[in-house]
């Protein structure tokens, strides 16, 4: 038992070391060496966690984007109307905005992933995957908050979704190169959303 705690311990460390890195320079600017010597292990403790690049790269988007659900349920449960659909759509696109240093980084991170999926088909199929599992849930809470009257009854919910996920993106992108602050794309968010909301 000892031994598979130390294995966990260590998978934690490196995927904190490898976040860190692609965050500051990308992904192509880091190897599976910076990652040791940033964590502080050897390359064999690294090659022992995952078999290459591809597959640590993949662990560090699972693991943030983990992070960045827990973070959206914290803010969702410390709101006024926790339960409400409108309340959960709401947060979760906000949370998916950069807004501080720790989301900044995420951003970075998530859209080096997305460069380097565009051309590795592997990679492409797992984003492939988390934006249909982001779709489905947006399209859901839409679904849910038009059914409690507070978004339009005349939506289209999973047409609504890949727009608002697409919307999120590019302003993801804008925020990165300065021509979005963090306050200004969430303005921006809550203006797209305004659209939906029923009278």
């Amino acid at each position: 038992m000892p031994r598979q705690v130390d294995y966990d311990s260590r998978r934690r460390q490196v995927v904190t070391a490898a976040f860190a890195l692609v965050s500051e320079r990308g992904l192509e600017g880091v190897t599976m060496r910076d990652v040791a010597a940033r964590a502080g292990v050897s390359v064999g403790a690294v090659q022992r966690c995952f078999s290459g690049k591809e597959e640590m790269i993949v662990s560090v988007v699972e693991d943030m984007n983990q992070r960045v659900s827990a973070r959206v349920r914290g803010r969702i449960a410390d709101s006024v109307d926790p339960d409400a659909a409108a309340t959960m759509l709401e947060h979760t696109l906000a949370g998916i905005v950069p807004h501080d240093e720790e989301s900044l980084a995420e951003t970075r991170v998530w859209l080096a992933f997305a460069a380097h999926a565009a051309v590795t088909p592997g990679l492409a199929a797992v984003q492939r995957k988390q934006y249909e599992g982001l779709a489905e849930l947006i399209a859901l809470l839409l679904r849910t908050a038009q059914a409690s009257g507070d978004i339009r009854s005349d939506a289209d919910a999973d047409q609504e979704a890949e727009a608002l996920i697409a919307f999120t993106d590019g302003l993801n992108m804008q925020v990165l190169m300065g021509r979005h602050t963090p306050d200004s794309a969430l303005a921006a968010l809550d203006r797209r959303l305004s659209v939906l909301r029923a009278p």
